[in-house]
């Protein structure tokens, strides 16, 4: 991942983040109902709103120097936050080629995370830490 600061009109500074998509399967970032969400690692890239991230095309799997997307950050919300809020309910995996690519894949349950059932991805620890 390569990080860039910009300073913008008015003195205030961004950040562009570029990184190699390796699998551009639809988690991460997650294109679909409405919002462009990256809820599964790379915690540096979401913690600032206002900067931009880009994904670039891997040399192997997707094709090499070719733009896969360019997203602001407009909002940074917690997982709990994620999980609970009825506007991203449909980014929990479920059946269908869209909802099986969801990246809201935690719920929180006695203060504790849990995995969605649906979900495949067993890398819980190092999803919520963002690796």
């Amino acid at each position: 991942m390569v990080c860039k600061k910009y300073r913008l009109e008015g003195g205030e500074e961004a950040r562009l983040y570029s990184y190699v998509v390796r699998w551009d399967r639809g988690l991460a970032p997650n294109p679909f109902w409405g919002f462009c969400t990256l809820a599964c690692y790379k915690p540096k890239i979401r913690e600032r709103v206002g900067d931009w991230v880009v994904g670039t095309g891997s040399k192997n799997t997707v094709e090499q120097n070719k733009l896969v997307y360019a997203m602001k950050v407009t909002e940074k919300v917690s997982f709990e936050q994620y999980s609970a809020e009825k506007r991203f309910r449909r980014e929990i995996p479920g059946p269908g080629r869209k909802r099986e690519l969801g990246d809201n894949i935690y719920y929180w349950e006695k203060g504790k995370p849990m995995r969605h059932p649906f979900s495949e991805r067993n890398e819980m620890e190092k999803g919520l830490k963002g690796k």
